[in-house]
């Protein structure tokens, strides 16, 4: 028998459907349902490797932690990885297939389509629950006769949608009402509740707000979402890390992430943000690197450019001025690769030029070949940079590019991947100030992280702090705070489950 399933969809980007989804897949998995979450088509440079190597977004890999599983591609059947502004890396069940452009990749859009719904039913016959997430909103309707993950997946599984507005952006009565009237008939039909999210105030202020939406619409809303303060989980999309340029102003340590045009997994420093004493800043100029106590170079979905950026910026020549006042720089992955001699593209991976001048900071060469490599690894630092030699590390790596470090350059760190083969990754300068890795979720480790940001404290002449471990998911809070103010039992009800909402 075919899983139950619940779509989330939302008004706008960044209405809330990814945070939902995972708090959705959390509440019900702890009622004893086996849930695995679903997205069919998801463009971001937030992803994420699944234990077999296969890569998808991070907020579907997010979503599987709070269901309680492992992350699987058929979660997200369809990647897309912008890499120019008209452009995207395709990425089919956890592979990449090719970089196409908007109109190319629109043309390849109905030979995806099986594999879009094959994947969805082997979730199905797998699990008890399926919460499906779409993507930006239905109603774009110069976009319809090519969904393939808003109302096209809907209407295949023949699921209830739950549609999500965002009242902080303001307009959130029109926007609901809105998509009601620009999709179909038979979509419409398939919207049985209301959300209204991130809600500031007094929520009775809404009551004849919702009254309207019930009488002009027939739908009923399931609930009113506070604003959650200072919560953060793993987003799919770049509009993520605005919510990320707050800084705590009393914490005594300040580390600056330059915001690339194309960063990816920008979520790679959220657990440093989740320490007491940090602040990291998202640099987008030259003044926003003031006063910082570290800079690190992010991942990139596109090296070349980003590099090109970073001199158009003067960004570079920022970097380079507070490296020689002895800021310590950490690149990951290709910000790593920024931080060498040379990068080569002999076969045109990434830009025209075969050979692009790097920052020159560590003495290592990058050739960029066709072949991607994702895997998950995990090992131990080697005591040239970032902390103590044997200081546990994991993660996983997302890159294109292979590194080769000159004859006596030290690697950052010994990892071993899913086969148990240790190879040498990264580099470090020999003092030690810059180093770099391909390592995704370097710094998730509570006592790497703890480490270095006990240098960070020693160099400013403070007292270190203990490791604090912070293995917890945050969505066990959003996941109280949605089962609060929603109500669960007509949800329950709207997805078809029996009795107490478990599955028989």
């Amino acid at each position: 028998m075919a899983a139950n399933v619940v779509m989330v969809q939302g008004t706008t980007s960044h209405a809330g459907k990814s945070v939902l989804a995972a708090a959705l897949c959390r509440i019900f998995a702890r009622q004893g349902l086996r849930v695995a979450p679903f997205k069919a088509q998801n463009m971001a440079l937030n992803s994420f490797v699944t234990p077999e190597g296969g890569e998808l977004g991070r907020a579907q890999a997010y979503q599987a932690a709070a269901a309680g599983i492992e992350p699987h591609v058929d979660m997200n059947p369809v990647l897309l990885k912008p890499n120019s502004q008209t452009g995207s890396q395709v990425i089919v069940l956890g592979k990449p297939v090719g970089n196409m452009a908007v109109r190319e990749y629109h043309a390849y859009q109905p030979t995806v389509w099986p594999t879009v719904t094959a994947a969805l039913d082997r979730l199905r016959a797998r699990y008890d629950l399926v919460v499906i997430e779409g993507a930006g909103s239905p109603a774009e309707i110069n976009l319809r006769d090519r969904d393939i993950v808003n109302m096209r997946v809907a209407r295949y599984a023949r699921c209830p949608v739950l549609l999500v507005g965002d009242i902080d952006r303001g307009g959130v009565f029109a926007s609901l009402v809105g998509t009601t009237l620009l999709v179909t008939e038979e979509e419409r039909a398939l919207i049985k509740g209301f959300i209204i999210n991130k809600f500031r105030g007094d929520a009775t202020l809404l009551e004849s707000g919702i009254a309207f939406l019930h009488q002009r619409t027939g739908i009923p809303t399931l609930g009113v979402l506070p604003y959650l303060k200072d919560w953060r989980g793993d987003e799919e999309d770049s509009l993520g890390v605005e919510d990320r340029r707050r800084v705590k102003r009393d914490a005594p340590l300040v580390v600056a992430v330059v915001r690339l045009p194309f960063i990816a997994n920008f979520t790679d420093f959220d657990a440093l943000a989740d320490e007491e004493d940090v602040a990291v800043r998202y640099a987008l100029t030259p003044d926003e690197l003031a006063g910082a106590d570290a800079i690190i170079l992010p991942g990139t979905k596109s090296t070349a450019d980003d590099l090109r950026w970073l001199r158009d910026s003067g960004m570079a020549d920022a970097v380079l001025a507070h490296v020689r006042a002895g800021v310590p720089l950490v690149g990951i992955c290709g910000g790593y690769q920024m931080l060498g001699r040379r990068i080569l593209d002999p076969h045109g991976v990434e830009s025209a030029s075969p050979e692009i001048g790097g920052l020159g900071l560590l003495d290592i060469v990058t050739t960029f070949t066709a072949a991607k490599r994702t895997v998950r690894a995990a090992g131990t630092l080697t005591g040239a940079a970032l902390g103590e030699a044997g200081t546990p590390v994991r993660g996983y790596e997302i890159h294109m590019g292979q590194s080769t470090r000159d004859a006596g350059v030290p690697p950052l760190v010994l990892v071993r991947d899913g086969d148990g083969k240790e190879t040498a990754d990264g580099a470090a300068s020999a003092d030690g100030r810059v180093c770099g890795c391909y390592l995704h979720g370097l710094f998730d480790h509570p006592q790497l992280r703890r480490g270095w940001l006990n240098h960070l404290r020693a160099r400013k002449r403070l007292a270190p702090l203990p490791v604090t471990t912070q293995e917890g998911l945050e969505i066990d809070r959003m996941a109280g705070h949605v089962a609060a103010h929603l109500d669960l039992r007509m949800i329950a009800d709207i997805i078809g489950l029996p009795g107490d909402g478990v599955r028989s």
